[in-house]
């Protein structure tokens, strides 16, 4: 077993941590907003609610033409499922309706398949491919558990966050397994950071968390700037500029500092949390909790 195996290994208890903790966040809605780089200049349109719906829908990742959402979604069975909306609203589909639960559905390098969460019949937590054209589901990284989120960086290389107490952050190859931890005490967000071989996460920390990088060469570990107060995600622009949210806010660095880039105050948009932004760059989904009931 690699080190990176053996730093990570925990308790049962740990198994049962992703779907409780998603519960208790309450009801969440996915919001999908025009989004605009040019010369460093970003700008958002007004976004639009495509769950509107009392209940968790979360954890979005765009199709690869842009078009369409995955996300995660809790319906009256209490079951975690994979859905699929899209962009301009309209009637969402489920994909997967499964005894087990899945989770953060990401598109996978080939295009051709997602990678998931699956919570397995005895409680396990792996990664598992899902092929789009309805293939049989297969594991991605069978010893590597319980995971509760990746990215993808290259067609073989990714980071996962591994539950345990500490939670570690972990680069695996993903053809031999072989894993290293590079950090510990982190937060949810693993972001890719475009045009590099290299992903960001949040190092959390007691009165300052750190937005942070890994070089997937060297598992070197970097920190890049300090989050604002409250801002537990982040995005990268494709002109490699940081984006975060926190509150009914979204914010820019800029020169050292942050900026507010868009504020959704006067559409009842509150506890911003996660993101994500289109391959071709031009529309960004965050999540946001549900409005409170009239």
């Amino acid at each position: 077993m690699s080190r990176g195996l053996e730093a990570v290994a925990i308790t049962l208890v740990a198994f049962l941590f992703l779907p409780q903790a998603l519960a208790a966040q309450g009801g969440t809605d996915i919001w999908v907003a025009t989004f605009h780089e040019v010369g460093g200049h970003v700008s958002i349109g007004r976004p639009q609610n495509v769950t509107r719906r009392a209940g968790y829908d979360n954890q979005p990742a765009f199709t690869a033409d842009g078009r369409a959402l995955f996300y995660t979604s809790i319906r009256e069975d209490a079951q975690a499922d994979i859905w699929r909306v899209p962009v301009s609203g309209g009637a969402p589909v489920r994909v997967t309706d499964t005894p087990e639960s899945e989770y953060s559905a990401t598109l996978m390098p080939d295009g051709l398949s997602i990678s998931v969460i699956r919570v397995e019949r005895d409680s396990t937590q792996r990664l598992w491919r899902l092929p789009l054209d309805g293939g049989s589901p297969a594991l991605v990284l069978r010893a590597l558990r319980p995971v509760g989120y990746h990215v993808w960086v290259g067609d073989h290389t990714l980071g996962a966050f591994v539950l345990g107490s500490p939670n570690a952050l972990v680069v695996v190859d993903a053809r031999t397994e072989h894993a290293d931890t590079v950090a510990r005490e982190i937060g949810r967000a693993l972001v890719r950071i475009p045009g590099r071989d290299a992903f960001s996460f949040v190092e959390v920390g007691g009165d300052t968390s750190w937005i942070s990088e890994v070089d997937v060469r060297t598992h070197s570990v970097q920190r890049l700037a300090p989050a604002p107060k409250g801002a537990d995600y982040h995005l990268w622009t494709p002109g490699a500029q940081l984006i975060a949210g926190s509150g009914t806010r979204l914010w820019i660095r800029i020169d050292g500092r942050w900026d507010v880039v868009a504020d959704f105050a006067e559409l009842g948009v509150r506890g911003i949390t996660r993101f994500a932004l289109s391959p071709a760059g031009d529309r960004i989904a965050f999540v946001a909790e549900d409005a409170p009931a009239p």
